[in-house]
């Protein structure tokens, strides 16, 4: 499976100097709005030293990450669900993202224009999620329209759907002129299915990011909080990061200089290393890991997975001949220092096609074509 993050905000938040970081690649971010038309696309390593001690411990050389893809999405603006700024085709992009992460302007500069002149974070975020929100009406809008000339069809079963589905999509209607996203409205799984298919922005996870300047890594950033108390009224993740430290802290190919530098600006770990965790962890992914004896590999999977369709992500002929899977975790390799002795302590487990798999898990699957 795969993970794919859109990166939003208003225009000059510093979401392609994230992006740029996140990916180590060098995009436009200038002083003006809509400097990124297209979205730009990067793909991002899923940080996980356990990757490493697999393949040490295993004198592997060749070892392969799990990937997360970024999105850098083009500044949206008031309007933007109307088509200001390019929005339709901004919103587009939208879409098509598994998890929105949404870059919050907590800095002051001269130098850096805003389009609103003054930084006030909480009416930053209600105009960009106000956008969201007005653009699933809309959605909504086209889709009741649709549905209501089912309400006629012969076939009853193609009728029965028609009301449910228009039942369904007045309700959520009337939640979002109340300014209530989707994902805060409970539904049943059988009203999720109905829905699917309209990829609505508002039912998107979201991580907000205080963007901060380089002073407000050791101190206080009046502008993180007003974020932070929006995120917990939604019951979002937000987490604070300086997208120029973190810029030029990526620039950097040396890892000894790169190390004193972070000591220097007091970090011990990226920023962005907990952006991509805390992403993931949003859908409730995890990690198991696969070996061959020539490389070392991580799969992400929802968590709740069962056996064969964790050997599916690998290929769907696994899944479909899916005999059994001989397991054991990272951890007990990490203790016993070898497979061999992993097997002597009875910590080797052969697995059949009702097992969950576990975060952490090095599996082989065994199946038939």
């Amino acid at each position: 499976m795969s993970l794919n993050c859109g990166i939003i905000g208003l225009p000059n938040v510093g979401k392609s100097t994230i992006f740029s970081a996140l990916t180590c690649l060098s995009v436009k971010a200038e002083n003006y709005p809509f400097c990124t038309i297209e979205p730009n696309l990067g793909m991002v390593e899923v940080p996980d030293k356990r990757l490493g001690e697999i393949a040490d411990i295993l004198n592997i050389e060749k070892r392969i990450p799990a990937t997360v893809e970024f999105v850098d999405i083009a500044g949206l603006v008031e309007g933007a669900s109307k088509g200001e700024g390019l929005g339709n085709q901004f919103l587009s992009h939208i879409r098509e993202v598994n998890v929105i992460i949404h870059i919050v302007r907590c800095f002051e500069d001269p130098d850096v224009a805003h389009p609103y002149e003054n930084i006030d974070p909480a009416r930053d975020i209600e105009i960009i999620n106000m956008e969201l929100i007005l653009a699933d009406i809309q959605t909504i809008e086209k889709n009741l329209q649709k549905n209501t000339k089912l309400l006629k069809s012969q076939d009853q079963k193609l009728k029965k759907n028609a009301e449910n589905t228009v039942a369904l999509l007045e309700r959520l209607q009337n939640e979002l002129k109340k300014e209530v996203p989707v994902k805060n409205i409970e539904l049943k799984d059988e009203e999720k299915k109905l829905i699917k298919d309209l990829n609505l922005l508002t039912t998107k996870k979201v991580l907000y990011v205080c963007n901060i300047d380089e002073n407000s890594i050791k101190s206080e950033n009046k502008f993180t909080e007003p974020v932070k108390n929006y995120a917990t009224k939604e019951n979002a993740s937000v987490i604070e990061i300086c997208g120029k430290d973190e810029q030029e802290i990526a620039a950097i190919k040396d890892e000894k200089e790169k190390k004193e530098f972070m000591e220097m600006l007091g970090l011990e770990d990226l920023a962005l290393n907990r952006l991509i965790k805390t992403a993931y962890n949003l859908l409730g992914l995890e990690t198991f890991f696969t070996e061959n004896g020539q490389e070392v590999r991580a799969w992400m999977f929802k968590k709740g997975t069962k056996a064969p369709a964790a050997a599916g992500i690998i290929h769907t002929d696994f899944e479909e001949g899916f005999i059994k899977a001989e397991v054991f975790h990272c951890n007990d390799l990490f203790e016993h220092g070898s497979k061999a002795h992993i097997k002597e302590h009875g910590k080797l487990r052969i697995e059949g096609r009702d097992y969950e798999v576990k975060d952490g898990e090095v599996i082989l699957f065994h199946f038939k074509v």
